[in-house]
């Protein structure tokens, strides 16, 4: 007790030591920033009083140029000094509040036992030698996260340091108050982690990177294969994962990788909205957050592209619907790498002929047709690759209306145009000339041939845009004779006919079905030339089992130097024909590494006892000892109903609980629900174009959330009519939204999921 007691005192009394020196860098940086300020200030003020101008002679000139370049020099070094002291002091300011929560003591072979302190940023002491806080990121600090007390290692950059683990202590300190400690012999205690997960959820992801556990480590800290794919069972912190992975990654290559670098594809915008604060919590700027939508529309102008969720409202909505099958039928086949090998070999054709091609237009008339691009097109050698010859075409085309400018400058219409500029275009004239003199003209005249130039150019680049973006190639049009002018080759469905009918239509409509965008989009850039991106160095893919085999292969070409990592759950599967041949099932090999995250932290243990008895891999699915109560699997009348779920919600109030949503299947029964409903309760309803949500109630379709969520989950309508088989996954992804209480309703017969369940998994009334 007396031994437990000193360790105490000893920790309390180094915490102040760290909050003392905390205060002591921060007042330190303060002066020098106040310093830097009013010299930026004074520079900005002063900037011509401190530069000679002369523009006498040339040499003058010359030294001018030189005493503006220096002053502006020092202008910016002072400011990027401050910009530098400023994010110094943000870091400081991280450490107020917790600077670390866990201590590991360290002895290296032959070493003395070292005593690491782990935090979310790293401090020195205030000569720069001496660490008092260690980065989560730094490779010594993964020994917390990867070994209990024993035998250890840590890859440092160039070797592996071995050693033992004499301690293993985790800290809980908040707003400044050092609150416990306790030591451990596994790699997160329950303590932290019992205490993480049984507070209310948030409107927004918190990073805790004091709970990430062995195999989240192993997510994280991961560099040997160009694709890491993690499969994680609901609620098994694979996002967090993932954002903790970039902040990883930012922090070990910070001389070669940027914010810049690197791209999140994100479900939706909510999903962005809800995750955007963990990458600041962690000291790093956000990167690029897409939708898959958003990066396709890109290439798509003039049709309107079908949205994920709209695919998915009709799969749900229209199965009794006439054109259902042949529909369900057309997203099998394009949603899938056979629909691409259709692709490659038309375009292979399109070497020989069939490409449309667009006049090139000048003053409303024809000045190159069609017909003669085509017949240039197709006299370039067979054996050039498709890029190259569009490039070829390309720099023809720009030659010849070059030829064309130098024509049309002398031509009465252009004069007649010269006459109708304003005053300020003759004014800039006569300054133009004066300053770059024309020569090839009489003096008389030099101001007339500038603006000649002028109004001809103003015609002219505009076509050469047109050029340089590819727009002579009619893309639809050419994509379009794919379905009515050339006999497939390789493996089509049998009614491949109706399936072209289908398309050309919903083409000539302006539109295409979200199968189609990808198709479309990957079409446009094979036939356009190379639009890889050679800048981006890697990519996290979240929820990636809702990504088809078109899309993830379309993705590898457009990024060919990239790494991946995609996260995702086949037991989630949402959109339709995501779940064969997924890129969550495929085994490891030399460039492709998975890992699985298995253990469920969302949802107490009834939860997760209860949804996993229907996942479609639920055996696998590994629970955390979190209780609370089991779901309640309520039968009602369609009278009763609302008034049912308004007691819920009020029951969920009652308990504290801040976030509630009603979990329905589209958002055609959302509407509904919330019609049958009061209100008096303020329910926020969440669509597509819902960028964030707030505290209290909220009632959104299964897919919108995805990633997200909530305290207590009411699902309205668990009915066999609802749900049906091929529905399993959703009814899956609603029910694992629940972090402490679930209640499920229906006034018809029960789906086949919840007879599936173990009737001492939840309670039935």
């Amino acid at each position: 007790m007396q031994s437990s007691k000193r360790e105490k005192q000893y920790e309390q009394e180094r915490l102040h030591e760290v909050f003392a020196e905390i205060d002591k860098q921060k007042e330190q940086l303060l002066a020098k920033s106040g310093d830097i300020k009013e010299s930026v200030v004074h520079l900005r003020k002063e900037f011509w009083d401190d530069v000679t101008v002369n523009i006498d002679n040339v040499d003058e000139m010359v030294e001018t140029q030189a005493s503006i370049r220096q002053q502006a020099e020092l202008l910016s070094e002072r400011e990027r000094t401050h910009s530098q002291l400023h994010n110094q002091f943000k870091k400081l300011e991280q450490l107020e509040d917790s600077p670390y929560f866990a201590r590991i003591d360290f002895q290296e072979d032959g070493e003395e036992i070292e005593q690491i302190y782990i935090g979310r940023v790293s401090l020195m002491d205030e000569d720069n030698v001496n660490f008092l806080v260690y980065d989560w990121r730094a490779p010594i600090a993964s020994m917390y996260y990867d070994f209990t007390p024993g035998p250890a290692y840590f890859e440092a950059l160039d070797s592996k340091i071995e050693g033992k683990i004499h301690l293993k202590r985790q800290f809980i300190i908040e707003r400044g108050e050092f609150l416990g400690m306790f030591d451990t012999g596994l790699t997160i205690g329950d303590h932290l982690l019992q205490k993480a997960l049984s507070g209310q959820a948030s409107t927004k992801m918190q990073s805790i990177v004091a709970t990430i556990q062995r195999e989240q480590n192993k997510v994280i800290r991961h560099e040997k294969s160009k694709f890491l794919v993690v499969q994680g069972a609901a609620g098994s912190g694979k996002t967090s994962a993932a954002l903790q992975r970039i902040a990883y990654l930012l922090y070990r290559h910070r001389d070669i990788l940027h914010e810049e670098n690197m791209v999140l594809f994100s479900p939706n915008d909510l999903f962005s909205s809800y995750i955007a604060n963990v990458l600041p919590e962690l000291g790093e700027e956000n990167i690029r957050q897409m939708t898959f939508l958003r990066f396709i529309d890109r290439n798509i102008k003039n049709l309107r592209v079908e949205t994920p969720f709209e695919q998915t409202e009709y799969v749900l909505s229209k199965r009794d619907s006439d054109d259902y099958p042949l529909r369900r039928e057309n997203i099998s086949f394009k949603s899938n790498l056979s629909y691409k090998n259709v692709i490659d070999h038309y375009i292979e054709d399109l070497y020989e002929s069939g490409i449309v091609f667009e006049n090139i237009m000048f003053r409303d008339e024809v000045f190159i047709h069609q017909d003669e691009i085509a017949k240039y097109f197709y006299q370039i050698e067979r054996n050039v690759p498709l890029m190259n010859k569009m490039n070829i075409l390309r720099y023809w085309l720009l030659d010849r209306i070059e030829q064309l400018r130098a024509e049309e400058v002398l031509k009465d219409w252009v004069l007649g145009e010269v006459e109708l500029l304003d005053d300020e275009a003759f004014r800039e004239a006569y300054v133009q000339v004066q300053e770059n003199d024309i020569e090839e003209f009489h003096d008389s005249g030099k101001e007339e041939i500038y603006l000649r130039r002028k109004v001809v150019d103003r015609e002219i680049d505009s076509i050469v845009t047109f050029i340089n973006q590819f727009r002579f190639v009619d893309v639809l049009q050419t994509y379009q004779k794919m379905f009515t002018d050339w006999t497939p080759k390789g493996e089509v469905p049998n009614n491949w006919e109706k399936l072209c009918d289908f398309t050309v239509q919903h083409i000539k409509d302006g539109w295409l079905t979200w199968e189609e965008a990808t198709a479309f989009s990957y079409f446009s850039d094979t036939l356009l030339g190379d639009s890889a991106n050679r800048s981006m160095k890697h990519i996290i893919i979240d929820e990636a089992q809702d990504y088809t085999p078109f899309q993830l292969a379309y993705l590898k070409q457009i990024f060919p130097h990239t790494s991946f990592t995609l996260l995702g759950d086949m037991n989630q599967a949402i959109y339709a024909e995501t779940e064969e041949n997924n890129i969550l099932k495929r085994s490891s090999d030399d460039e492709f590494t998975k890992i699985e995250l298995m253990r469920s932290y969302r949802s107490t243990k009834e939860i997760t006892e209860f949804s996993r008895e229907f996942a479609p891999a639920g055996k696998s699915i590994k629970t955390f000892e979190r209780t609370g109560s089991k779901p309640k699997v309520l039968k009602t009348t369609e009278e009763e109903l609302a008034h049912m779920i308004e007691q819920e919600i009020a029951s969920f109030q009652e308990k504290g609980y801040e976030t509630i949503a009603i979990v329905c299947q589209t958002k055609k029964e959302a509407k509904y629900i919330q019609n049958k409903l009061s209100n008096a309760l303020n329910i926020q309803e969440i669509t597509e174009m819902t960028k964030e949500y707030s505290k209290g109630i909220v009632i959104l379709p299964i897919y919108l959330a995805k990633g997200v969520e909530f305290d207590a989950v009411i699902i309205p309508d668990a009915s066999s009519q609802k749900y049906q088989k091929e529905d399993r996954t959703l009814f899956y992804t609603a029910c694992t939204r629940a972090m402490h209480d679930l209640t499920i309703f229906s006034t018809k017969d029960w789906c086949s999921f919840i007879h599936e369940a173990n009737p001492a998994t939840y309670t039935k009334k």
